[in-house]
């Protein structure tokens, strides 16, 4: 059956009386309708200009990144058995590969189903899990002192398995998360980035420095970098299927682009523009290790992410007076709300105020 729900309208209540065969489904607290291609064109056309229909429920199996490939999750599979250890089943694995998840959410998604699903004894029936357990599971994340982003990340991999596995009604939306904090960019002064860059003797690992502060890049958009990407008649970089599965163009430093040639000259890559052994990509964790090396080496004392050299190239265009909405764009940022926050972080004229100390 297609079901149908909406709040009361006398307009939309007419109209769904219209639909082919409609009735009430008190098991399913909704107006029902067979479910065939013709039934669900009639729905568009009766209510085209007059309701926006949800379908999110509806067409559960529609890839979620329609650009990415295929979803492997074959490794986990073939996990050998952990004494005590409740695995997820194996309609999770194929629901993840179905919907084309990225390869990162499906390993966040199957860690946290596996932590939850291990919290009840062996042999509870998964579909026998009530509301009232997942509550206490949650509020239990909250008291054992888990982070907002990692409850949030708790609660979707919970809701995918009972909603989009099992394609049951969502159950959970009243579940209060801890409220996020409501933390600041960290960013760090250019005369720091550049004594980093400046410092730093090998070649290629200047040269990822540098882009990441000169094109605000993230880490994983960093090593998804391939040569054709840089352009340096038009002195862009093109971020392929960034955050978000979205193309943009960022900016190609003058200074970078004589560093980046004698890097290719000298290393020679074929595909990606920063290759690890054998011309894999270079892994996540090299590129935070090299960052975190120039930082310690001129003397930073606080531990220096490849993000916070992204949150400064906002905060320095900022300073220097570029528009938010081309930093915006530049960031690949669908709202300019997420950009903003680069407003309270910028100094610009802070030096005219006179501290009242001072004064």
């Amino acid at each position: 059956m297609i079901g149908i729900q909406f709040y009361p309208d006398k307009v939309i209540q007419a109209l769904v009386k219209q639909l082919p065969s409609p009735r009430w489904s008190a098991a399913n607290q909704m107006v029902v309708i067979p479910n065939s291609k013709e039934n669900l064109a009639s729905i568009f056309r009766q209510f085209r200009g007059v309701a926006w229909i949800d379908t999110r429920y509806f067409f559960i199996n529609k890839p979620v990144n329609e650009g990415n490939a295929p979803l492997s999750v074959n490794d986990f599979r073939k996990r050998p058995p952990k004494d005590r250890w409740r695995y997820c089943p194996e309609e999770f694995y194929q629901k993840l590969e179905l919907r084309r998840y990225s390869l990162n959410t499906a390993r966040s998604y199957l860690g946290q189903f596996e932590r939850f699903i291990n919290s009840f004894p062996r042999e509870k029936e998964l579909m026998s899990i009530t509301e009232a357990e997942i509550l206490k599971y949650m509020s239990n994340l909250v008291k054992e002192g888990f982070s907002e982003s990692y409850s949030k990340i708790a609660l979707s991999a919970i809701k995918f398995y009972f909603e989009v596995v099992k394609e049951m009604p969502n159950r959970f939306y009243n579940i209060s998360l801890p409220k996020r904090s409501a933390s600041l960019p960290k960013v760090l002064a250019k005369e720091d980035i550049l004594k980093m860059i400046h410092q730093t003797r090998n070649l290629k690992h200047r040269c990822i420095i540098a882009l990441l502060y000169s094109a605000g890049l993230r880490k994983q958009e960093l090593i998804d970098l391939k040569i054709e990407d840089i352009d340096s008649h038009r002195m862009t970089i093109t971020v392929r299927q960034g955050k978000g599965k979205k193309d943009r163009i960022s900016l190609l430093s003058t200074h970078l682009l004589s560093d980046l040639r004698n890097y290719y000259k000298a290393y020679k890559p074929k595909m990606f523009l920063f290759e690890g052994a054998y011309g894999m990509q270079y892994s996540p964790t090299s590129v935070g290790k090299i960052v975190s090396r120039a930082a310690h080496k001129v003397g930073m004392k606080r531990h220096i992410t490849p993000h916070m050299l992204r949150h400064s190239f906002a905060t320095h265009l900022l300073e220097s007076g570029t528009d938010l909405r081309y930093i915006q764009i530049l960031l690949g940022h669908n709202s300019a709300k997420t950009t903003e926050i680069y407003t309270h972080v910028a100094i610009k004229g802070f030096n005219q105020i006179i501290n009242p100390l001072d004064s």
